[in-house]
This record gives structure tokens, C-alpha cells and sequence, in this order.
């Protein structure tokens, strides 16, 4: 499945009445199915939900933990990177040479791995005591 017209179509079922700022996400897990996402915002902001969290979410719940890939796109005059806590949260289920694409409505990419992304992550290994 193509990670951007799966992140495209999505997209549109964005839940965004105060930003207006839709996103679609998508993401391939390692066995090659591909899960999707979209914000959902929230009155009580910033209760809402990120594209890319709504996608792990949909990831982990059909019982896969890994990702290989990972596009988000939204309408938006650059590509769009995701926030510092979804950054997080796809490191916790991509390795660091995961790519992932950022795009915009007109066609502009970026590409970055997620070392790139978020350098200096916290992982598992912050927690171990000697």
C-alpha cells in the first residue's frame, strides 16, 4: 500500500474544528501492513490527539509493535515535522534508521531518519542501574 495516498485519505477524516490544521498519517509496520491516523483536536486543548500517535495506536492494537516507515502530511506551505512527543513515541517503535516523510498537500517532501528527528532520544537504556 502506498504510505502517501493511505496518509492522504486519512487526512481528510481529521477531526480539527479550532485549528482547521488537518493531518494525515501514516505508518508501515514490519510485517509490511500499513496503519493509519489522523488529529483529533479536542475543546479542552491540548486534550487532543496527534496523526502520528493515532496510527501507533491503530499499530499496537492490531498487535504489531515495530514500524519501518513512517509519512505524515498536511496543508501546510513546508513539510511539517511531528512534535516533540510523537517523535518519542515513534522512537519507541522504529529504529533509528527508520525513515520517515514529511510532505504538504503541493508536493514538497522532506526526508529524515528518526536519529535525525530526535537526536539525543531517551530509551530504554536511561533507566538501567548499575
Amino acid at each position: 500500500m502506498d504510505l502517501l495516498q493511505a496518509a492522504r485519505d486519512v487526512r481528510e477524516n481529521a477531526y480539527a474544528p479550532y485549528s482547521n490544521f488537518k493531518v494525515g498519517a501514516a505508518i508501515r509496520a514490519a510485517s509490511g501492513t500499513v496503519y493509519t491516523g489522523c488529529n483529533v483536536e479536542n475543546v479542552a486543548y491540548p486534550e487532543g490527539t496527534c496523526a502520528e500517535a493515532g496510527a501507533i495506536a491503530a499499530m499496537v492494537a492490531a498487535g504489531e509493535t515495530r514500524l519501518t516507515e513512517v509519512l505524515v502530511i498536511a496543508d501546510s506551505p513546508t513539510p511539517v515535522p511531528p512534535c516533540g512527543g510523537c517523535r518519542q513515541k515513534l522512537v519507541e517503535f522504529g529504529g533509528p534508521e527508520v525513515r520517515l516523510t514529511m510532505c504538504t498537500l503541493d508536493g514538497a517532501t522532506q526526508e529524515m531518519t528518526l536519529a535525525e528527528i530526535l537526536p539525543g532520544r531517551f530509551d530504554p537504556s536511561h533507566m538501567d542501574r548499575a
